[in-house]
């Protein structure tokens, strides 16, 4: 006789514990939520225990060591303390931004990021050491910083259309230089070629300070470089500015008009400066870090300070200083494209 066929319908029910057993399950649980929950904050609670380094992936003396060192005085006023600033040099700031980007994401590795750091030099590097977007995670978009297009006072031009019609008059004959392959002024030198069609030579620096001795003693001919960095050459005559690459004209300098209304029609680039670190660091130090940073903007005289250094204060959250990055990767990506630049 065969054994009847359990009913599902009238099989017993499994009972989950109840009881001791349940409320021991539960207690469990809370546990491993409440450690997620406060995990976060107890480690931004403990940081920083231990000196931090930014890492400025260009020389000193230029406009993106410049802001590191003020980054450096920022964060030490304001997490009390030791911050190391440690300058990593070469092949368009990328050494030094691919050199972070693979830090330990603990919080106590920080970079300074630009257009040339992250969202030129994907488009010119075949084998780049990181992912401007994969490997890093944004703090604040720190400030700006007016960009001018200076020539050597020995040249003939006294204004733009003149230098464009000098230029074309003479192709080829002519250099401009730059902080190094793939920097802010190199691209911005090949958009200059392409919109004002003309032929002049890149000449790549190890930084823009030593392309400026150049400019100065007269071995190159044009220069696009920051405003402030060269007011005192420009005010003594050493060397003569044609105008600023922003939409605005700068505050620095208001008689100075911009490329665009001297006319160059269209033409714009906007130098701004970032703090980022490696992926993976924990949100509670990004956003204390973030909060320092934002705290140490609007201290009395900051503004002002950062002005004397030719500087405009922005200040921004992490997600928007992502969206600056991912627009501008476009924007130089249709560059590098059009101008043919590559590395030389």
């Amino acid at each position: 006789m065969q054994s009847a066929k359990p009913d599902p319908l009238r099989s017993p029910l499994k009972i989950e514990p109840t009881g001791r057993h349940a409320m021991k399950n539960l207690n469990t649980l809370f546990a491993i939520a409440f450690s997620a929950i406060t995990s976060q904050s107890v480690l931004a609670q403990a940081y920083p225990a231990r000196p931090i380094t930014v890492v400025v992936p260009a020389p000193a003396g230029g406009p993106t060591d410049i802001v590191g060192r003020l980054v450096g005085q920022m964060l030490t006023e304001m997490l009390g303390q030791v911050i190391v600033v440690d300058n990593r040099t070469g092949a368009g700031l990328t050494i030094g931004t691919t050199y972070a980007a693979h830090a330990k994401p603990d919080g106590y590795t920080l970079t300074i990021a630009s257009p040339s750091s992250h969202s030129i030099a994907p488009g010119l590097y075949p084998n780049l050491g990181y992912d401007p977007i994969k490997n890093f995670e944004p703090i604040t978009l720190l400030v700006t910083s007016p960009t001018v297009l200076v020539i050597h006072p020995s040249l003939p031009a006294k204004s733009l259309k003149e230098f464009i019609a000098f230029a074309r008059a003479k192709p080829g004959q002519l250099n401009y230089g730059s902080g190094g392959n793939g920097t802010t002024s190199h691209l911005t030198g090949e958009l200059f070629k392409t919109m004002a069609k003309v032929n002049i030579q890149h000449i790549p620096y190890k930084g823009s300070a030593p392309a400026n001795t150049d400019l100065l003693g007269g071995q190159l001919q044009m220069m696009f470089h920051s405003l402030h960095l060269t007011l005192p050459y420009i005010t003594t005559n050493r060397l003569r500015a044609l105008g600023v690459t922003s939409p605005q004209r700068s505050a620095m300098a208001p008689d100075l008009p911009t490329l665009h209304e001297s006319g160059l029609s269209g033409f714009k680039v906007n130098a701004w400066y970032g703090v980022m670190a490696p992926a993976g660091t924990p949100k509670a130090i990004i956003e204390q870090v973030n909060a320092a940073l934002l705290r140490s903007l609007n201290a009395p005289g900051m503004k002002q300070r950062l002005a004397n250094q030719g500087m405009v204060a922005v200040g921004s959250t992490p997600d928007e200083l992502a969206v600056v990055i991912r627009e501008e990767l476009q924007v130089w990506s249709k560059v590098i494209k059009a101008s043919g630049a590559k590395i030389d």
